[in-house]
């Protein structure tokens, strides 16, 4: 990331390998550190954070029709690619068990 102060760009290293000898291979200093509970693993934690956000967005009381209609239009298309990952995902595992495990009488 470059900086225009060199300043600037050593705190940002400095702040960088703090993060990295701490642990965290994830996190960089101008992100968010997330736990490690709420970090998506598969497909099917993505699902269900995007379901959540679907029912946080409709019951919003503030937000109009329109907004409500764009974020949930938004999240769905989201959904929709998460859930054929997981299907890919599924399939994949499917086939590498088949690979490990022939038939057996198969020539």
């Amino acid at each position: 990331m470059p900086f225009s102060s060199p300043d600037r760009a050593r705190d940002y290293q400095r702040e960088y390998r703090r993060t990295r000898r701490a642990g965290d291979a994830c996190t960089t200093p101008r992100t968010s550190a997330i736990p490690i509970t709420f970090r998506l693993q598969t497909a099917q934690d993505v699902i269900d954070l995007l379901e959540e956000q679907v029912t946080a967005v409709r019951a919003d009381a503030e937000a109009g029709t329109l907004e409500k209609a764009r974020a949930v239009g938004f999240l769905a298309g989201v959904a929709l690619r998460a859930i054929e990952a997981g299907n890919v995902a599924a399939r994949l595992e499917a086939l590498e068990a088949a690979l490990k495990h022939p038939a057996e009488g198969t020539p």
